[in-house]
């Protein structure tokens, strides 16, 4: 469920991605110096968006430095960290690992299983330092795996436990904010829950894994009711997002938030309809 929290880089201004990219920098090489090369392979855009969000909010000390490194060997670039970094870095080790141990209980995949090993020492790592906020998680992944393996079709159900996994990582602490926060990574996990579900949804069904969108599949009007279902999901996340009082970074977080989290869905929907419209093209040629 990685890789839906992105930036719409063709609407961005070129200083902004600078900015974005200067966290995502900042991550990457924290996950390396924290959890070595096994932490950095994990590296993903969607808790660059945490980063950001939070310092947004919190206006935290940010260091602001210059690197070269592997990815980027032929000239220096910007690197931007605070304390937050820290906090995304340890947040990217859990949720991977859970993932990895999902992909390993839903299609067996060792590789999978062999790098959820790898990632153990960490997580156990992150859970001495965030107990509670482990435990929570944790059962809710529980849950959604349990619920999962029964073959549940409550699509609200589903997606609401992982919402409230995304909703523990953004309230990164008790305040004023706390409920916004948490109202806002509930229906930012739910989008992504979902999302995710409509891109493998194809997928699932030929090897028969497990898909919340089974049943509705079936049905003719599926792509429009599930637009319509993310659309929701993400009018709810924006709108407590604006009740924040974010100034720094705020066009870069819109730009996530209103545009960067459709960019996969708007590519599967149009796959499938150059699909379709192939295969009524070659119906009616053999007609």
């Amino acid at each position: 469920m990685f890789g839906y929290v992105i930036i719409n880089k063709g609407d961005m201004k070129f200083k902004e991605f600078d900015i974005y990219h200067a966290y995502y920098c900042g991550l990457c090489r924290l996950l390396k110096e924290k959890y070595g090369l096994t932490g950095q392979l994990s590296l993903s855009y969607d808790m660059t968006f945490v980063i950001m969000l939070l310092s947004g909010l919190y206006e935290p000390d940010t260091v602001t430095d210059e690197c070269r490194c592997a990815a980027h060997p032929f000239g220096r670039h910007m690197v931007k960290r605070n304390k937050f970094t820290e906090y995304a870095a340890d947040m990217n080790i859990l949720l991977c690992y859970y993932k990895c141990m999902d992909d390993w209980a839903d299609d067996r995949k060792y590789g999978k299983r062999l790098y959820a090993g790898l990632l153990k020492k960490g997580y156990h790592k992150v859970e001495r330092k965030y107990p509670e906020k482990v435990h929570r998680i944790e059962r809710a992944m529980r849950q959604l795996m349990q619920r999962e393996k029964e073959g549940c079709g409550d699509i609200d159900e589903m997606s609401r436990l992982f919402g409230e996994i995304m909703a523990e990582i953004l309230v990164y602490r008790e305040d004023e904010w706390k409920d916004n926060l948490s109202r806002m990574g509930l229906y930012l996990g739910k989008f992504i829950y979902l999302c995710d579900a409509y891109e493998d949804v194809e997928r699932d069904l030929k090897s028969g894994s497990y898909n919340p969108f089974r049943r509705m599949y079936e049905n003719p009007d599926f792509e429009e009711r599930c637009r319509e279902i993310l659309v929701l999901m993400m009018s709810e996340c924006s709108r407590e997002f604006e009740k924040l009082p974010i100034l720094d970074h705020i066009e870069i977080l819109r730009n996530i938030i209103y545009s960067g989290v459709w960019y996969r869905y708007e590519k599967e929907g149009e796959k499938r309809e150059a699909k379709e419209k192939e295969s009524e093209e070659k119906a009616g040629t053999e007609q």
